[in-house]
């Protein structure tokens, strides 16, 4: 059988396995050798230096490509540094199109590089067909999707997006780490590349910092792969070898998640001490008809509102013992975040507004726990709350 024909899940347990040249181990061995020996003047190798080529962090470029559908993939240190990375494919003239209420960090970042003229930059409403005609008022370099974004979960249609991208000679680059390649292709859609915190779903189990970027065409894979060689941000050996060993139970955990979420989703979405709840799986989602056309699942992440201000949230915070408050997201374990204070704290406060964090709002990362703990540890610490 063709592996090219391969279900994704397929793809994901069977990364790397078997690709051993020396002894023919059945899972990939790890290199964490930072030089490799040259067999003469002139011989040019596969392998020289681990910056330029690493054969553990080639397997794991090789299985996110073929799990995004890319035709390859530069693995980097963290999410941010595959953002850093794609940037570089931009100059001082070219217009960057940025969702408004993106993660916190990546809004600081953009602001930041744009004030030193990298590129020039635009926060633009991605939601809303009158958002969606002004982005291309002037001809953008690349467009910048994050679907469903960080934390409110709103939902862009990509191919739409792309579609418009695509006919005045723009990128489409997504965000895809909310939702994994498990429920979400962008590159399907009409995007151009896709990046990950693999920190999150792709490892899964809370114990590396990773990203990656993957691309649709040989083109921009050279021009990435330069970047990622002249910059540095390339990922570790050993954090490329956990990530692969957590994608072999992406597809199992990513369900179960999901499955968890939308049970909980229901349950806050009932109680009258939530004011909104902001999951794409509900009917009352605004972008619940896009989510469900270009998405095979609605994920393990979700928001929502308490009444009762600040206070409130403190108590909620404080009563949980299953979730634990926590930056990052997408492990096996359950985690509640305050975007206002914690990941999106750094976007200040005229633009967390605008985007919707509020003192509020809580994001919650469900994991893989049983349904009826996570529903009793939410309901007590709502009754704390009230």
């Amino acid at each position: 059988m063709d592996k090219k024909h391969w279900h994704r899940r397929t793809n994901a347990v069977q990364a790397g396995i078997g690709s051993d040249p020396a002894y023919h181990a059945v899972m990939p061995p790890l290199y964490m050798s930072s030089t490799f020996a040259i067999d003469g003047i002139g011989h040019k190798p596969a392998y020289e230096y681990s910056r330029t080529r690493n054969p553990t962090r080639d397997d794991l470029a090789q299985a996110l490509a073929e799990l995004e559908g890319g035709v390859g993939a530069c693995v980097t240190s963290s999410g941010m540094a595959a953002l850093t990375l794609l940037l570089h494919l931009l100059g001082p003239e070219d217009l960057l199109v940025a969702p408004y209420d993106c993660y916190g960090r990546s809004y600081r970042l953009l602001c930041a590089l744009a004030e030193k003229k990298h590129f020039r930059l635009q926060f633009a409403d991605q939601y809303s067909p009158e958002g969606i005609a002004a982005m291309f008022e002037e001809t953008p370099k690349m467009i910048l999707i994050e679907s469903p974004s960080n934390p409110v979960m709103r939902i862009a249609d990509i191919g739409l997006i792309a579609e418009k991208a695509s006919a005045c000679g723009a990128w489409t680059v997504v965000d895809n780490t909310f939702l994994s390649p498990m429920l979400q292709n962008p590159l399907k859609l009409g995007a151009d590349m896709v990046f990950h915190s693999t920190t999150k779903f792709l490892n899964g189990h809370s114990d590396i910092v990773g990203g990656c970027v993957v691309a649709g065409t040989k083109e921009i894979l050279t021009d990435l792969e330069f970047w990622a060689n002249s910059l540095g941000v390339i990922g570790a050996p050993f954090d490329s070898y956990m990530t692969l060993r957590g994608m072999r139970t992406l597809e199992l955990r990513v369900h179960r998640a999901q499955e968890n979420a939308g049970i909980i989703a229901a349950q806050l979405e009932a109680h009258p001490s939530v004011r909104k709840v902001y999951y794409p799986g509900l009917a009352s989602h605004t972008g619940h008809e896009i989510a469900a056309k270009q998405q095979e699942g609605f994920g393990a992440m979700l928001s929502f509102e308490l009444e009762g201000g600040i206070e409130a949230v403190d108590r909620f915070v404080r009563a949980l013992s299953v979730f634990r408050l926590a930056q990052s997201l997408g492990g096996t374990e359950s985690l509640v975040n305050h975007p206002a204070t914690m990941t999106h704290v750094s976007m200040g406060p005229e633009a967390r507004a605008k985007a919707g964090v509020t003192d509020e709002l809580l994001r919650l990362s469900v994991g893989v726990e049983h349904i009826d703990d996570l529903r009793q540890d939410l309901e007590a610490a709502l009754q704390a709350a009230s």
